[in-house]
């Protein structure tokens, strides 16, 4: 039993023709059979979106059918319906052929024309035949390559051994043992070939890539041993990459040329190396700036003390101030991480919080009870007699 041809477009029944349009284009890009080849789930509902374009589209036979459904308007859809059935008038064909440039990205196969020949469909034929280059490119490579960040904070270079399909030097990439390939008698060098069929429009071509040669233009008679006619055998290459400074997790650099070698002379891929940052066991990275996180004793603290700590470039002499109080940001300038868009380096923040041990041996306990019945432990009042004792503390506990 036929669905209702405005459930099939997904509109309700007061849909303008403009929405119409708009619902057959998004179908008929899901489901056309080139996006979905051998899909008999996608070529039936293909069809079924283009036997209710043309009723819809047409105001006589839209009327028809929702007087009396799908008795009022026969055998819609027998002529092929959506784009080359007799439903759409003609004002509406150049909507429809741009729906099929949207399907296959317009001017994505050479000369800018639709991959049906849309151009031949309204001068009769003779579209130019597209020139192909020298064998298939070959496949592009993914690797994702480990970080240290003092290696993103300034850049570095490196060397990668990678595993992949290189050109074959018996027969010099060619696949064939005389280094040479012949045109394809198929389609004449074109790698492609072409099946006319007449309408009422005029003449409609639908191009192929050549079964014969696979779409190169050029066969392999006398193949080479080595790589079976391929021209291509696996091994291994060394390739160099530079890291710039700043990179993020899951950044990436394309080389261009350095994938897969394609077959019987054809160009290489691309390598495309991901970046993986290890995380580091003292920092953490915000951005271009690097955090380090310092425990420091109550006392020094409270009356401030210098202490190295650890950066991207070795120790660095902090300054502490008096009075500081827990989770404050200590800046460091120039000693974090490159930037990836500009001269400089972002800034080592050093976040001091106190230290609270979680044992104390006697001594250190009857000190501490000492400090608690100080009277002068309330903000705001400091005095000699405090400061005298905390100097006595931090020689305590360091």
């Amino acid at each position: 039993m036929k669905r209702d041809y405005y459930e099939v477009l997904g509109l309700d029944r007061s849909a303008s023709k403009d929405e119409i349009k708009k619902a057959y284009r998004k179908l008929a890009m899901k489901y056309h059979p080139d996006k979905n080849p051998g899909n008999e789930e996608a070529e039936e509902k293909f069809k079924e979106a283009n036997e209710a374009y043309e009723v819809l589209s047409n105001e006589d036979k839209r009327r028809r059918y929702d007087q009396f459904g799908h008795a009022g308007v026969g055998g819609a859809g027998a002529a092929g319906g959506g784009p080359f059935g007799g439903g759409a008038g003609p004002g509406d064909f150049n909507d429809i052929f741009s729906a099929f440039n949207d399907i296959f990205g317009g001017g994505a196969r050479g000369g800018g024309g639709s991959p049906f020949g849309f151009e031949d469909v309204f001068s009769g034929g003779g579209g130019q035949r597209r020139s192909r280059s020298a064998g298939v490119s070959g496949s592009d490579l993914k690797i994702r390559l480990k970080l240290t960040l003092e290696e993103i904070a300034k850049g570095v270079e490196k060397t990668l051994k990678i595993k992949k399909q290189i050109r074959c030097e018996e027969c010099n990439g060619t696949g064939s043992k005389t280094g040479e390939l012949e045109v394809c008698p198929t389609c004449q060098g074109s790698g492609e070939v072409r099946q006319a069929s007449k309408t009422m429009f005029g003449q409609f071509v639908n191009i192929a890539a050549c079964p014969t040669c696979g779409g190169e233009g050029r066969i392999v008679k006398d193949r080479c041993t080595a790589c079976h006619g391929e021209g291509i055998r696996q091994g291994e290459a060394t390739v160099k990459v530079s890291i710039p400074a700043g990179v993020e997790d899951g950044n990436y650099l394309t080389l261009r040329g350095q994938g897969n070698a394609g077959p019987r002379g054809g160009a290489n891929g691309d390598l495309i190396v991901v970046i993986e940052e290890i995380q580091h066991k003292l920092f953490i990275r915000r951005g271009d700036d690097v955090i380090y996180n310092l425990a420091l004793s109550y006392p020094d603290m409270v009356l401030g003390t210098k202490v190295d700590v650890p950066t991207l470039d070795g120790r660095v002499k902090l300054t502490v101030p008096a009075s500081t109080q827990p989770n404050t940001m200590l800046r460091i300038s120039g000693k974090g991480i490159g930037h990836l868009k500009g001269p400089g380096r972002g800034d080592h923040l050093v976040r001091v919080n106190v230290f609270v041990p979680k044992e104390v041996n006697h001594q250190d306990r009857k000190h501490l009870e000492e400090l608690r019945k100080s009277a002068h432990l309330v903000p705001d009042e400091k005095t000699e007699h405090e400061k005298s004792f905390f100097e006595k503390a931090r020689d305590i506990f360091g």
